[in-house]
């Protein structure tokens, strides 16, 4: 039986999902449970892996394929998507793909215990190695697309169909409110009536995070949360993977960890199933991503009538926070304070803690700085931004996010665009379900998820970011959905 050229094509892009299915679970243990001197013969099996993959997909006969499938004029976005994953992976070769795994590899590893040391030399030493592929990465990328800089190059990974114009345009209006807006809401929110002032028992935690998960919505059958330095999520459709991170004196920041994580796992886990497999059966990009962990984080976990609803369960795992109410622990999960420290971060210093890592990966993939220039750099950022001194402070300043271990340039702005695209999206939610309080504050999220089932994970990769957007909210990214959210939460002190 002869295949036509799209059958061949699915059927190519299926060996090569079955293929990184396994890198996934290969990548999570690494992170999770693998002893650290597992880390050479990982890597280079990951890295051959992910060989593997890259020569399925460049292999001469997927690009007649896409010639032939794209003439016979069906399945249009399908192919459209094919051919954009095969654009990306063509214009690398094979040794440049698998060297970035194992440097990245190392970089990571290395990171563990160097970050905890504050040692920025010894990670220097791994880290240039993966500023040096990524530029490469970056050019011939450049090349392949016709991007006006390497690092935009490197965006459209992360961003594709969030132009660099769009993100500079709003960032520019972020720029001209937040520094106005923290200031307002530093000096009128006051002291703190009570903050945590206990030990709270790390197994304790867990079983609170646990419970938390199953009124988000996440089915323990088809997934299981850890522990792990930084909180990520990955997996698929009935095997998510969450980790949090836990410290004995508190516990809300490892639910809001959580929480973040099962926007990502939900909406990985509810992507069409008719297409698994294929590149349109994906999720849209980061930004979109990002919209929906922080949807979860900041405005359901964060919500005052969602606060009261989960206290009752922090008080029965967790006694020694009995003296905290549920206004009291809304005052602290959304207290205004900057700090050096991006995933502690308030929503609203969060923005900029951002802005600052897309200003300095810029001009860092672009060549415009070396990597020995990035901490005096970023503590000029940080002086600048928020009053924050993290001279000789490696750990606590340039060394303290996992993302450019592996070389993941140009993905950090995605948090930013994905924080506006959650606050607008859940205008239009509680515009449609006006009694969304009530059902919060009875852990009834259910309304949430069925909307964003039927308006965002349904629809995979068929629409273009702002065609997403425009079809769910009735308008494409705007900076003024999130301004007026963190008024209304920290000014106004609606919610």
């Amino acid at each position: 039986m002869t295949h036509s050229a799209y059958e061949n094509l699915c059927e190519r892009f299926r060996e090569i999902d079955k293929l990184e299915h396994a890198i996934t679970y290969l990548n999570w243990d690494q992170m999770v449970m693998m002893p650290p001197k597992g880390s050479d013969s990982r890597s280079g099996s990951i890295a051959e892996l992910a060989g593997l993959c890259h020569a399925k997909l460049t292999a001469p006969e997927v690009e007649a394929w896409l010639a032939e499938a794209e003439g016979a004029g069906d399945n249009e976005l399908s192919i459209r998507e094919m051919k954009r994953v095969w654009r990306n992976a063509n214009c690398l070769p094979a040794e440049l793909v698998k060297s970035q795994i194992v440097a990245g590899s190392k970089c990571e590893m290395g990171w563990r215990t160097q970050r905890a040391a504050n040692d920025w030399q010894g990670f220097l030493k791994n880290f240039k190695p993966v500023v040096e592929i990524s530029r490469r990465e970056a050019t011939l990328r450049q090349q392949a697309s016709g991007a006006k800089t390497p690092y935009e190059a490197m965006l459209a990974l992360h961003c594709h169909g969030d132009s660099e114009a769009l993100i500079d345009s709003v960032f520019k209006k972020l720029r001209a409110v937040l520094p106005g807006l923290l200031q307002r809401v530093v000096e009128e929110q006051g002291p703190l009536k009570v903050a945590q002032q206990a030990e709270y028992p790390i197994e304790n935690q867990i079983s609170l995070n646990k419970e938390m998960l199953a009124t988000l919505g996440f089915d323990f059958e088809a997934g299981r949360l850890d522990q792990s330095m930084h909180p990520f999520s990955t997996g698929s459709a009935g095997d998510s993977r969450i980790t949090t991170r836990y410290e004995a004196d508190t516990f809300l920041d490892s639910l809001a960890g959580t929480a973040h994580e099962v926007g990502h796992a939900s909406y990985e886990s509810m992507l069409p199933e008719n297409f698994k497999g294929l590149p349109i059966g994906e999720s849209r990009n980061m930004c979109i991503h990002e919209s929906q962990s922080l949807l979860f984080e900041k405005q359901i976990f964060c919500s005052k009538a969602f606060m009261h609803f989960l206290t009752e369960k922090i008080h029965h795992h967790l006694p020694a926070a009995h003296y905290m109410g549920a206004s009291d622990l809304w005052e602290i999960g959304t207290r205004v304070a900057p700090g050096k420290i991006r995933v502690e971060a308030d929503e609203v210093t969060y923005l900029l803690h951002v802005m600052l890592r897309y200003e300095i990966e810029s001009v860092l993939i672009n060549g415009e700085i070396e990597p020995e220039d990035i901490p005096e750099l970023w503590n000029e950022k940080m002086m600048s931004y928020l009053g924050i001194d993290t001279t000789g402070d490696y750990t606590n300043g340039c060394m303290q996010d996992i993302h450019w271990t592996d070389g993941a340039f140009g993905y950090f702005p995605s948090y930013t665009i994905g924080a506006i695209n959650a606050a607008q999206i859940f205008a239009k939610i509680k515009a449609e379900h006006t009694d969304w309080q009530d059902r919060f504050s009875k852990g009834d999220v259910k309304f949430v998820r069925d909307w964003l089932s039927n308006q965002i994970w349904s629809k995979g990769c068929e629409l273009e970011s702002q065609e997403l957007m425009q079809s769910a909210t009735g308008s494409v990214t705007q900076a003024e959905s999130l301004i007026e959210h963190l008024e209304a939460r920290y000014l106004r002190g609606e919610y």
